[in-house]
């Protein structure tokens, strides 16, 4: 059970990574000007995603040490 949350946790944390990716794309946008609006909107939401993707994979780990 432990290895499977485990696995689980380093899954969460490259998919967070990737949204971080996606981020940065998104205010590289909005530094040229393209569509600076949805940029920022884009930017907010994947914030929150962001977060609870960290917060997710926080709870997996201390899951496997309990």
């Amino acid at each position: 059970m432990s290895d499977s949350l485990d696995q689980l946790a380093d899954e969460v944390g490259a998919l967070e990574r990737r949204v971080s990716d996606v981020i940065f794309d998104a205010v590289r946008a909005q530094l040229r000007d393209d569509a600076a609006e949805a940029a920022r909107e884009l930017e907010r939401r994947l914030t929150r995603v962001r977060r609870s993707l960290q917060k997710a994979e926080g709870l997996l780990r201390d899951a496997e040490r309990d």
